[in-house]
């Protein structure tokens, strides 16, 4: 048995969206409250408890699964003891067929009762059987759960569940259920508790963010909360994720340009530039309303660095469908985008549609909208040369920094930026001011001296936190712990994603 100074081990591994990840800070705070702790780095399946939090966006979403789990089979045989637990997307799609493909498992859960994992554990210890719960609506908001965050400076706040579109690539909402909306007055709560943990940034989370208040029956709730969280002092920057270009309403522009901690940023999916694509995937906008918006933001937020998501080779795309894609690419002129090859989702209506466009085809296309998007960061990158920045630090953002004697961080608008590392300790969550210097399709460098350096009580958290003995246990019931995981996981295509 894996134990670390006598206590139960457990490792969670997340597959999917944003919204899996930080299920899984809930999943890690759910076990630690029930005594479990953390099993050291590299693990590698070598803990008591072993949590696969999953995703059905992908084709092949299923065979990486049963493979991950095929692999653990010998190590369960060899460990009395261990235990195997699924949930998330595919745990709810699949349910019983887990068990049936494989018998090893001892917790198969879904998205709407991540609560119940610790119990399902202990009944399947007890009773030496497989248990399988799956619920068909929420049981309880998820951040009404402990949590187990993974950074000490910036949080995650999950401000609804569900998602009341249809696009017909993606199948979340049949998986996460219909919207609900948290009350605002449980979202700010929540905020002020990370904030005065040391979290000085925040992103509000939501499949389908901006749609906020429809489930509570106000339409401008959710620039009510944006400006709402520039009232709450010591909180530096709010971000938010994924909003629809249907909701995107002018109140939401205003707010953005009139409350100063809400960050000069926004990721606004477009999936195609074709019309005619659009209304395949019950997208409910179309190209004019999308360079719409994109227009306004821009006149209201001059140096707004907007980012999006694109899926290549829909059912019946043509090429000249494609073409229309690539001209909103040019008009929109993204900082970054997160692009796709269409790929079947089982159970989603796009993967038996006529049209199925051959893999070499989608595979050009891509290439051809890759290289495109890269040209246009970079041309869009290059115009940062020169500007004074504030940079929070972050943990973990520069892979070569030991190397290159820098330190990595973000800018308000959310670019990376990699700089000289002062001659001062400086830690992340704390504040740096520097001149960027090169520009690169995917960064900034300012590799001149660094400005000012502004110790935060971020970074106090930061170093409070790792200067800290570990606890076995860890939160109490529905107040979070310190901070949430760095910046969003690119996004998926499908789950979260809209």
């Amino acid at each position: 048995m894996s134990e670390v100074e006598g206590l139960k081990t457990y490792e969670v591994r997340t597959y999917g969206c944003q919204m899996n990840v930080h299920d899984s800070e809930r999943l890690s705070g759910l076990l630690e409250g029930a005594g479990y702790v953390r099993a050291p780095e590299g693990s590698d399946g070598d803990a008591d408890v072993v949590v696969f939090n999953t995703c059905a966006v992908r084709e092949n979403a299923d065979n990486k699964l049963y493979g991950n789990l095929g692999r653990l089979a010998p190590m369960k045989t060899k460990r009395p003891g261990m235990q195997i637990a699924v949930g998330g997307c595919l745990a709810q799609k699949d349910r019983d067929t887990i068990v049936q493909r494989a018998p090893w498992v001892d917790v198969v859960f879904g998205t709407h009762n991540i609560g119940k994992l610790p119990v399902l554990l202990e009944r399947a210890r007890i009773q030496e059987e497989a248990q399988v719960e799956i619920a068909e609506s929420l049981e309880a908001f998820p951040s009404t759960l402990p949590t187990r965050r993974e950074s000490a400076y910036a949080a995650w706040v999950s401000i609804s569940v569900g998602c009341n579109n249809t696009c017909t690539f993606c199948i979340v909402p049949a998986l996460r259920g219909k919207e609900k909306d948290r009350r605002p007055g449980d979202i700010l709560a929540e905020v002020e508790a990370l904030v005065a943990e040391g979290v000085s940034e925040i992103t509000l989370l939501g499949q389908n963010v901006n749609a906020y208040g429809s489930d509570i029956g106000d339409r401008e709730a959710f620039s009510k909360l944006l400006r709402a969280c520039g009232k709450i002092e010591g909180l530096e920057r709010v971000r938010f994720t994924s909003p629809h270009p249907r909701d995107f309403t002018d109140d939401v522009i205003a707010a953005m340009a009139e409350t100063p901690n809400v960050m000069p940023q926004l990721h606004m999916p477009l999936q195609s530039g074709s019309d005619t694509i659009l209304k395949a995937m019950r997208r409910s906008y179309r190209q004019e309303r999308f360079l719409g918006i994109i227009e306004k933001v821009r006149a209201a937020i001059p140096h707004a660095a907007i980012s999006t998501d694109i899926i290549v080779g829909f059912p019946g795309e043509t090429e000249e469908d494609f073409e229309q894609t690539m001209h909103a690419v040019r008009e929109a002129r993204f900082a970054n985008a997160f692009t796709f090859q269409y790929s079947k989702r089982p159970g989603t209506p796009a993967a038996t549609m006529e049209g199925q466009i051959p893999k070499a085809v989608v595979q050009a296309r891509y290439e051809r909208l890759v290289a495109l998007q890269e040209e246009i960061s970079w041309e869009e990158n290059k115009k940062q040369v020169g500007r004074t920045l504030e940079v929070m630090v972050a943990e973990g953002e520069g892979r070569k920094d030991g190397s290159t004697h820098r330190l990595s961080g973000r800018a308000p608008d959310n670019r990376l930026v990699h700089f000289t590392k002062p001659e001062q300790d400086v830690r992340p969550g704390d504040v740096v001011t520097v001149e960027i210097t090169y520009a690169a399709p995917h960064h900034l460098l300012a590799e001149g001296p660094t400005g000012a350096v502004r110790r935060t009580r971020a970074g106090d958290a930061w170093e409070k936190r790792n200067a800290a003995p570990v606890q076995p246990a860890g939160v109490l019931l529905g107040l979070p712990k310190i901070g949430v995981p760095e910046p969003l996981p690119a996004a998926t295509g499908g789950c979260s994603v809209v």
